[in-house]
């Protein structure tokens, strides 16, 4: 009867800790599920916070490309129109300048012309002049000739009257040499001083000329700004999920069939003990 009751005692014993062991391993198994789940979840929430400032990012460069982009446009097109600005100020700037030289030139040949004019006019004058003093002269000295003549042919007779005639002709001829020569002389000069005055007024007109400002010429148009091609953006990759690996789930059977096996066990030795007595 003792050995039934030790053998009851053993049987009860294996099978609460069957149960105990199942119960065990269940809460084991749960708690892996638990931690698998919270990994995966924690997993799953990185991949996706990733993947959102990776598109965040991938927005900011492209409208920063863009802001970048537009404001280099607006700024060369600025550039291009105060450049055009600057070469048109510059030309009409030179062309002003260009007139300005072209009226000093015109006004400087206007005054060698004018210059040389009276330069020529004076010096008509002058041979005009000597011409009329050669000429009063010519007139005097014939007229003192005839009056020699006159006192010769009252006072002498004669061969002395003719030689008298004679050498007052001679001196009146003489006198009208020397009046011709020097005037022939004069009206040389006359000309050589009017060449003076038309090859001083030839170097003026070109010295004037050659200090005229060259005429400008437009510079070719600044040609528009152009645009590099655009850019191209690639799409972030998308972030997955690290894998996690899942737990390995421990048996809730085995405890139990232990545990049947161990008051089985325990069963049996106690038969055979009390069979034996």
């Amino acid at each position: 009867m003792a050995a039934w009751i030790i053998g009851g005692i053993g049987a009860l014993t294996g099978i609460i800790g069957g149960i105990t062991g199942s119960q065990q391993a269940a809460s084991q198994n749960a708690q892996a599920e638990r931690i698998y789940q919270e990994q995966k979840k924690a997993a799953e929430n990185t991949a996706r916070r990733t993947n959102e400032y990776n598109q965040k990012v991938f927005e900011a460069d492209q409208q920063n490309y863009k802001n970048t982009r537009d404001y280099e446009w607006e700024t060369a097109i600025k550039n291009w129109q105060y450049n055009r600005e600057i070469q048109d100020f510059e030309y009409y700037q030179q062309a002003k300048q260009y007139a300005g030289s072209v009226e000093n030139t015109y006004q400087q040949l206007t005054y060698n012309s004018i210059a040389a004019l009276q330069a020529q006019e004076s010096e008509q004058a002058a041979l005009n002049e000597i011409m009329k003093q050669t000429a009063f002269q010519a007139e005097s000295n014939l007229i003192d000739s005839l009056q020699q003549e006159g006192k010769a042919a009252l006072m002498q007779a004669g061969k002395s009257r003719s030689k008298a005639i004679q050498t007052t002709v001679g001196e009146l001829g003489r006198n009208a040499t020397i009046m011709r020569s020097s005037l022939t002389s004069a009206g040389q000069q006359s000309v050589r001083n009017l060449q003076d005055i038309a090859m001083s007024k030839r170097a003026d007109d070109m010295k004037a000329m050659a200090a005229m400002m060259i005429r400008p010429d437009r510079l070719p148009d600044i040609p528009l700004p152009t645009q590099a091609p655009e850019r191209i953006f690639v799409e972030p990759f998308e972030v997955t999920a690290d894998y996690i690996a899942p737990p390995i789930q421990q048996s809730t059977f085995a405890p139990i069939l232990s545990g049947l096996s161990s008051a089985i066990g325990s069963a049996q030795s106690a038969w055979a003990i009390d069979k034996a007595g």
